[in-house]
């Protein structure tokens, strides 16, 4: 085992299942995808460590914990389509697409957009699009899961009408204090909104740039 796998299992035990997931899918999709690839080379001994970390352009990789926690709310299954926004280093989407059947990333920023889609090539069921993801993507909705990695004021209308009923969406939520909710679309179409806990993300930006 080399020194990068020993980090990632380090990272599993520690930071991930001692905080009680224990989602053997979610575990092994995070023991798959080697987190060390995903940030800038400059930091890569840092890259299973307990804390996120910059990516460039004002934006970042998640916390490890953070990855597995909300990737564990989604209760992703085999069948579904996921909408990512927010597609950054791209290390959430490919620990997705080992969980879902098509994933649908929208990168605002295009040097960031650029650099995901080529780190993705490896992964064929995942679609990046630089786009606004305030207007989601309607070509692909509707999508049983979707998933924000940068905060909204609040949830845009247009990614909860392209959620499926009994759809679940998970984000961070607020501008000086974030949220992480999740909000399952019940089959009527009423809105179910759970608190999680509180989060720091970088905001999500309205507009391409």
């Amino acid at each position: 085992m080399d020194s990068d796998q020993m980090s990632l299992e380090r990272m599993l035990k520690h930071q991930i299942i001692a905080r009680g997931i224990d989602n053997p899918r979610v575990l092994e999709a995070m023991r798959a995808v080697p987190r060390h690839l995903f940030v800038p080379e400059s930091l890569r001994d840092q890259a299973y460590e307990d804390y996120p970390l910059p990516i460039g352009y004002g934006q970042t990789i998640s916390q490890p914990y953070i990855v597995a926690l909300m990737t564990d709310i989604l209760k992703l299954e085999k069948h579904h389509k996921v909408l990512e926004i927010g597609t950054g280093s791209g290390y959430q989407s490919a620990i997705l697409s080992l969980l879902a059947s098509r994933v649908i990333t929208i990168e605002h920023k295009e040097t960031l957009w650029k650099k995901a889609k080529d780190r993705l090539n490896s992964y064929p069921n995942i679609l990046c699009i630089y786009g606004n993801g305030y207007e989601g993507y309607p070509l692909e909705a509707p999508y049983d899961r979707i998933l924000l990695t940068a905060a909204p004021p609040n949830i845009p209308q247009a990614l909860l009408d392209q959620l499926t009923p009994k759809g679940i969406l998970v984000a961070p939520v607020g501008e000086f204090h974030q949220k992480l909710v999740r909000i399952t679309k019940e089959q009527n179409n009423q809105l179910h909104e759970e608190y999680i806990c509180d989060v720091i993300f970088v905001p999500m930006i309205p507009e391409k740039e």
